[in-house]
């Protein structure tokens, strides 16, 4: 640790918590490739470059339908808990403490694959994680946003056995024509059964999809929320009630949400006073995971260590940890920042 001089090397070892991350969306091409085989699947590509290749993307909906293609290799636990587990080594490298990781049902279940199938092998391999690499967890039932509101309300039947596993719901897939309104009962019934609830909101969707997603189904943080800068009063509303935004750098510039790097509006987040947070969101399809989405920042956007500081204290103020337990990683993010912050070149 005497050897942390340079911002890459303070990002890799701060403690961290990742908030927005898509299981199915860590599903790297050898992996894909691997567990291809073992089901005895035929992919469209004849090797792990083709699959490389086909990972480019000019919008959302370019890379959900590759996206949903390669979960189709996903259709056993052992499956489920593979990708679980590569993800969550992954995190262990790069100092993830505390991950709330997101899975999508209705994307198994629409072809055959049991809800008990999907949730016993990501939870086996988090209760391994927390086990043998200090990594706690959560996990978070997304809905699918392009389907229907019955769809949505049948999958969160099918997660009522699995409310101890399940700590809060939330919203993903394709944002712009399927408005947080369009689930308004979904979310009223999980608030009821004592979830916690989140929504992706502002990625391509406008500023009003923000303000649906907090004031409709009163999540308690938002997934994305870039559009929101463009709304002062919902800026206003979002610091006041310290709504927390969960941003994926990496992921906006490859589905052109930002054209630049230095477009994005991560410090203008932290300098506005937001809770915005680091995360990778799809890292197998965006080229990377945390610390190469801190890393990317630092350098199009000059962030010093104070900033990487806050977002990582951030990251654990959003979490769904208990106080205790939050307390606990901020004070770990404060000695780390104060031991080596003057070091840094």
């Amino acid at each position: 640790m005497d050897s942390i001089t340079t911002i890459e090397t303070f990002i890799q070892h701060i403690p961290k918590a990742e908030l927005h991350l898509h299981i199915e969306g860590t599903l790297e091409p050898e992996l894909m490739m691997k567990i291809a085989k073992r089901n005895e699947i035929s992919l469209d590509y004849e090797s792990v470059d083709e699959i490389k290749k086909a990972y480019q993307f000019s919008n959302l909906q370019d890379f959900l339908d590759i996206y949903y293609a390669g979960a189709n290799v996903l259709r056993h636990e052992t499956d489920f808990f593979d990708l679980t587990w590569s993800y969550l080594t992954k995190a262990h490298s790069q100092n993830i403490v505390h991950t709330e990781i997101f899975f999508d049902p209705q994307t198994h279940t629409e072809r055959g694959v049991a809800f008990s199938t999907v949730i016993t092998g990501i939870h086996k391999a988090l209760e391994k994680a927390q086990n043998e690499l200090g990594i706690s967890s959560k996990i978070i039932m997304s809905i699918l946003r392009h389907l229907d509101e019955d769809s949505a309300l049948e999958t969160l039947k099918e997660a009522l056995p699995y409310k101890e596993w399940i700590t809060a719901i939330g919203l993903d897939s394709s944002e712009v024509g399927n408005p947080p309104s369009k689930f308004a009962r979904v979310f009223e019934k999980a608030k009821t059964e004592g979830f916690e609830t989140v929504a992706h909101a502002g990625e391509e969707g406008d500023a009003g999809y923000v303000r649906e997603a907090i004031e409709i189904l009163k999540v308690s943080r938002i997934d994305h929320g870039n559009r929101s800068l463009e709304d002062e009063l919902l800026i206003k509303h979002i610091v006041e009630n310290k709504i927390p935004l969960t941003v994926c750098p990496l992921s906006n510039l490859k589905l052109k949400v930002v054209k630049e790097a230095i477009d994005h509006p991560l410090l203008k987040m932290l300098n506005r006073g937001m809770v915005a947070t680091v995360n990778s969101d799809d890292p197998a399809y965006f080229g990377g995971y945390i610390n190469e989405n801190f890393l990317a920042m630092s350098e199009a956007l000059n962030l010093t260590a104070k900033h990487v500081h806050q977002l990582s204290r951030n990251s654990f103020i959003a979490s769904f940890l208990t106080q205790e337990e939050k307390s606990k990683w901020i004070r770990e993010t404060d000695l780390y920042y104060e031991q080596y912050h003057g070091r840094i070149e």
